[in-house]
């Protein structure tokens, strides 16, 4: 079992910045691919951003791809997800999710829920307009 913890939620101006993490537990966290994913109210939970368990290979959803960055650090057991050039579109519940798993270089895969075995909590982000 993989517990997924976010922070660094909050609320913003449109423009403005965000960076969100997620700390992870309970497995080896260099061998799992991570995931952003995120929910509006009274809407379906849509991809954001995956990556690799090396950090080399990233996949964002159209609607962020050029504002929104996804890193990791092994060591630390955490996934980022940068935040720029926000947009009230934006807001949303923010959840992030892990599996094992192999990414081919080039492919885009791991975007679906059904993809991943592990989720956090989430975390609030409110963009105002």
């Amino acid at each position: 079992q993989v517990q997924l913890v976010e922070s660094g939620g909050g609320l913003v101006q449109t423009g403005g910045s965000l960076r969100l993490s997620c700390a992870a537990s309970g497995r080896t966290f260099s061998s799992l691919v991570m995931a952003w994913f995120r929910q509006a109210p009274g809407k379906e939970r849509v991809f954001v951003a995956r990556i690799a368990w090396n950090g080399a290979l990233t996949y964002y959803a159209d609607s962020v791809k050029g504002r929104f960055t996804i890193s990791r650090d092994n060591a630390r057991n955490t996934v980022y997800l940068q935040m720029n050039n926000l947009k009230p579109e934006d807001t949303a519940v923010y959840f992030c999710a892990g599996r094992a798993g192999l990414i081919v270089p080039g492919e885009r895969t791991y975007y679906r829920q059904s993809d991943y075995d592990y989720w956090g909590q989430g975390t609030q982000v409110t963009v105002s307009s």
